[in-house]
């Protein structure tokens, strides 16, 4: 298991298409991948998930990811968060 703390750093926050990038970019890793907001734990794999964070600008989120390719699918996720979800921001 790895996790990482990262920040949202896109105005709009995690709305409805970063939240569809998310899970469109890691639908096919095969280790478990969370998102931990206050005492919420949520699967990233799942757009209604990601969504009910309600993750605003500002917001730190911990990344969690459990298997075989968790090294690559945190990396995508960090990534995707990096880029700001192509927002231009």
């Amino acid at each position: 298991m790895i996790e990482q703390i990262i920040t949202v750093t896109n105005r709009a926050g995690i709305h409805a298409r970063p939240s569809a990038m998310i899970v469109q970019s890691i639908k096919d890793f095969k280790s478990n991948i969370y998102f931990e907001k206050d005492n919420d734990r949520i699967n990233a794999k799942s757009i209604m998930g990601v969504l009910t964070l309600g993750a605003a600008h500002g917001t730190k989120l911990k990344i969690i990811a459990e298997g075989d390719d968790e090294v690559q699918a945190l990396e995508k996720v960090v990534k995707l968060f990096e880029s700001k979800f192509l927002e231009g921001e």
